[in-house]
């Protein structure tokens, strides 16, 4: 804190007071990109305004730092709301407004715009969160896998994990796009055949917003059972050069951007972190190390063409800190920890081309996985490797897309095609019969897949009723039965009524198809890929329903209930496990014996109510209650891993202008009224949010260790952790867990760059999550194990002891973050 008090007070003599924000772009028809001249922009709650030029171009001046709801409209439109715009001093805010026709629109009148998005495709499971939001939310430390925490039916398994299990799918079932660009995982340290991770990659900086669908999924996004998320990433600004930098507890990052040129800007980042160093003082037994990069460049080459390019890809390493061994806990990582290293990218391009009544997309995208995992007898590198596991997957996609309107009609249609190539080389242990026995394999991999789709949709009766249909189809050249895509028919229906102009009741089923893990479908017994002929695409059929209630005050209420049936779910062969209660774990998923029989479902009721910032105040009330089961062995449903039964978030907050000019005006006429003179001095304008975020979660179901089979000599000296008894699947259950988090945010305005402190608090209670383990009993000189049960014979045992979860911390970041 001395520090930035100094670094203050350095730059407090340049500071001038000066209303000199500004918010600029242009109004544009969403179907054609055609500019909309003389559209009204105007700032929510106050009479400052103005009119787009013969262009379409406005530009809103001397502005003083802050939030703004900005909201644009025309004659023949329908009104459109940007909620929530964060206005600064160092930057010019672009925002550029894609109005939609509205055909029912004979005379003009008042519209209110709401702030919540509600697309004819998904009425339904959908939710915008803006970069303000990523950015204030307590306990999210900008990521946004722990911001979407706080929506209904989201939850996570561990705190420090970023496995995202929505509606009680698991962590592989999500999918990710940056700007119509597929982004495989957006986690660091990734678990392959999974999505989960415990850090984030994508920089917070780059979103303008995310949409996240948590059901009623477009068309044009596929392999997918559980969500999807749109990355909106903003363009890089138009003026001049500038950077933002940030200083956290774990990372360091540096944005640049800025102009190339009278039509190209670009924005690009780096980060690295020094977590390690932190782990490394409080004496953990594993140094992690991380690094980003991320990039866009954009070209707007005429009103009717478009095109840019992006990237995103990480280097994470993952060694072992040996020195860290003096308790049991610490010995136990040590010897179950393997090291791992991994880097990842992705790189896409997009053409877009607008026509009089729709455009299209043209996408070509790479993006690649390089994954190593080994670990030496002993930790000792001068020893053999009895894990060693390298592999790859590379995907190359190019997709093309066409959205159109004709008579009242939205049509949007492509098709899709991908080259996968999948390596493996495994030296490894699986468990057959309750014995580890070694595997060792190489394998191979490469196909192509193809998809197509559609998907129309059509308002009636004055837009009070929307309906839309549509289908995909998905094959590939795995196998014959995949080659096939009529089996992987995708057909959806959706439907909105609107009740009243702020009530609305929705509904929305589809049957969803997604591709097995590579990992699966590359696996490999005597040099042959035994998994081919048994692997199906997972179904999971979909029914949403529910309504939606909009104040005027910018508040939300919905109220949505939900049922997925799953079908052809891989089920591993050796632990007659079905493959949904994996994935929320270091390591890779999906590499083993498999077959597509595992059956499940999941239901439950969402209940929202949503404050977009009003007067400062803004909030988030979320309860879901659900259940997730899968088939075990016996063709029983049980709990699956998934099944946290209730789940409570309640996050709140207060923005306060701390200076502004409206405060100097009130204080200077209340000592004009005193007789006293008018404070000349100058003035920084600084604003102060204050936020809180509860979370409570019902434990979720575990499955106990077979401890016979786990203190087995030949199988603790191979695995070094217990075996889990999956004849009593998930019949045991974690503690609840409830988490209260705390963030402050700070910042200076300065005449052309901003300065802002936050502290962020997390866990406060200092409550632990997690499952009991089994630990080696080396007694109490901590060097020899305890051998029981007939030492050098075939059922020679070590004494094992178990562990309950640590005590749970609180988790303190101080971060700064300049902006130029």
């Amino acid at each position: 804190m001395k520090i930035c008090t100094v670094f203050l007070l350095m730059f407090v003599s340049f500071a001038t007071f000066a209303q000199n924000g500004i918010i600029k772009g242009k109004v544009l028809e969403a179907s054609n990109n055609q500019s909309v001249p003389f559209a009204n922009v105007v700032i929510d709650g106050t009479t400052i305004g103005v009119t787009t030029d013969i262009d379409g171009n406005y530009e809103i001046k001397d502005l003083e730092p802050g939030t703004y709801d900005v909201t644009a409209s025309f004659l023949g439109f329908k009104t459109i709301t940007e909620s929530e715009v964060m206005v600064t001093n160092s930057k010019p805010t672009i925002i550029e407004f894609k109005m939609e026709e509205d055909v029912e629109s004979v005379e003009e009148i008042v519209v209110t715009a709401s702030p919540f998005k509600k697309t004819e495709e998904s009425p339904v499971s959908l939710q915008t969160i803006g970069t303000t939001e990523i950015q204030r939310n307590p306990g999210g430390n900008r990521d946004i896998s722990r911001v979407v925490r706080v929506l209904p039916g989201v939850t996570s398994t561990a705190s420090f994990r970023n496995d995202l299990l929505i509606r009680g799918g698991a962590p592989n079932e999500n999918r990710f796009y940056l700007d119509d660009i597929e982004v495989p995982n957006i986690n660091h340290f990734a678990t392959q055949g999974s999505t989960g991770g415990p850090n984030g990659l994508i920089n917070v900086d780059f979103i303008r917003e995310v949409d996240f669908f948590s059901g009623a999924f477009p068309a044009n996004r596929g392999n997918t059972l559980s969500s999807v998320f749109n990355f909106k990433q903003k363009s890089g600004r138009d003026d001049r050069l500038g950077f933002t930098a940030t200083l956290g507890t774990s990372d360091v990052g540096l944005t640049l951007e800025g102009p190339i040129g009278k039509k190209t800007t670009f924005i690009a980042s780096a980060r690295q972190s020094y977590l390690q160093l932190l782990f490394d003082v409080i004496g953990l037994p594993f140094l992690p190390t991380y690094n980003d990069f991320q990039f866009k460049i954009r070209t707007r080459i005429d009103e009717r063409n478009e095109f840019y390019v992006t990237g995103l890809g990480a280097i994470d390493r993952f060694k072992l800190n040996l020195d860290a061994n003096e308790t049991a806990e610490q010995r136990y990582l040590l010897d179950n920890l393997p090291v791992n290293n991994q880097w990842n990218y992705t790189l896409g391009a997009a053409y877009k081309h607008f026509g009089e009544n729709g455009f299209w997309t043209f996408v070509a995208s790479r993006n690649m996985l390089n994954n190593d995992v080994f670990k030496h007898i002993n930790n000792d590198e001068d020893n053999e490797r009895f894990i060693d596991y390298t592999s790859t997957e590379a995907e190359s996609k190019v997709r093309v897309e066409n959205t159109s309107r004709f008579k009242g009609f939205k049509l949007t249609s492509g098709i899709g095609y991908q080259y996968v190539r999948y390596t493996n080389k495994t030296k490894s242990f699986q468990l057959v019969n309750g014995v580890a026995e070694p595997v060792t394999f190489e394998s191979k991999l490469d196909f192509h897949k193809y998809s197509a789709f559609a998907q129309l949709s059509r308002k009636f009766f004055a837009d009070r009723l929307t309906l839309s249909t549509g289908a995909r189809l998905d094959g590939n050249t795995y196998s014959k039965e995949m080659a096939n895509p009529l089996p992987q028919v995708s057909p959806r229906f959706s439907a909105s009524f609107a009740v009243t102009p702020a009530l609305s009741v929705n509904f929305n089923t589809g049957w969803y198809h997604q591709l097995p893990a590579y990992t699966a479908m590359g696996y490999r017994e005597n040099g042959e890929l035994v998994n081919q002929d048994r692997l199906k695409y997972l179904q999971n059929l979909h029914f949403v329903g529910g309504v939606a209630y909009n104040t005027k005050f910018k508040m939300k209420v919905s109220l949505e209930g939900y049922y997925k049936q799953y079908k052809n779910y891989p089920f591993l062969l050796n632990e007659n496990l079905s493959l949904a209660n994996l994935g929320s774990d270091f390591g890779v998923i999906g590499n083993a014996p498999l077959s597509s029989t595992g059956e499940g479902r999941t239901y439950g009721l969402e209940l929202l109510v949503q404050q977009r910032s009003y007067k400062g105040f803004y909030g988030i009330l979320a309860y879901t209650l659900g259940w997730t089961e899968f088939k075990d062995s016996k063709g029983e449903y049980v709990p699956s891993s998934w099944d946290s039964r209730h789940i409570i978030n309640l996050a709140a907050g207060k923005s306060f202008n701390v200076t502004s000019k409206a405060k100097r005006e009130q204080q200077n006429a209340k000592r004009a009224g005193m007789g006293k003179a008018p404070i000349k001095r100058k003035m920084i304008p600084q604003t102060l949010d204050l936020g809180m975020n509860f979370r409570f979660q019902t434990g979720l179901p575990y499955t106990p260790f077979d401890e016979q089979a786990s203190a087995l000599t030949r199988n603790w000296n191979t695995l070094r952790q217990g075996i889990r008894d999956y004849s009593l699947l998930n019949t045991e259950r974690a503690k609840a867990f409830y988490g209260l988090d705390f963030r402050v945010d700070y910042k200076w305005f300065f005449e052309k760059w901003s300065f802002n402190i936050y502290v962020d608090l997390q866990n406060i209670p200092g409550v632990a999550s997690g499952t009991p383990n089994l630990i080696l009993d080396q007694g109490e000189s901590g060097d020899d194990p305890i051998q029981i049960n007939n030492p050098g014979q075939v059922n020679e045992s070590y004494q094992l002891r178990k562990i309950e979860p640590g005590v749970g911390t609180i988790v303190p970041t101080l971060g700064i973050i300049v902006q130029y």
